[in-house]
């Protein structure tokens, strides 16, 4: 015989206010995870434009004969927002790697006691390596 008991509300939307440190920094290691396999993806798609230019073929951009590789890259770049999004890429790869980083040491045993402190550090430069990068990557695309 099975024996039941009483979960509460699964529904119950107020329980992420529950969440430590340990349990967010696993949803944001999750999420950034899947973040950076959708932009292998999407790299992938993006790089098979390039079959065209391998074999020769040329696009024309302003009166110019350009391999398509090359002219489908500099359309893209030219883009604000593939310019932002590459800001976000960033700031997924940069905390997925910190994060890593971070559950690495506490496999091998090291700050355990201290696993808080560096989720918010992991999240401190995180966010200070992307807000340092926004001028590399916005220099020269017009809004």
């Amino acid at each position: 015989m099975s024996q039941s008991y009483n979960r509460g509300l699964i529904e119950d939307f107020g329980r992420w206010k529950e969440f430590s440190a340990g349990m967010w920094a696993w949803i944001f290691h999750k999420f950034t995870g899947w973040m950076l396999i959708g932009y292998l993806f999407t790299h992938i798609a993006v790089l098979s434009t390039s079959i065209g230019g391998a074999q020769g073929e040329t696009t024309m951009v302003d009166g110019e004969a350009v391999n398509i590789y090359t002219a489908t890259l500099q359309g893209l770049e030219g883009l604000f927002l593939v310019r932002l999004l590459e800001v976000g890429l960033l700031a997924v790869a940069v905390f997925h790697i910190l994060n890593g980083l971070r559950l690495l040491m506490i496999d091998l045993g090291v700050g355990l006691d201290a696993q808080d402190k560096s989720f918010y550090a992991s999240l401190v430069l995180t966010g200070a390596i992307t807000v340092a990068s926004v001028p590399t990557f916005l220099t020269g695309v017009s809004v």
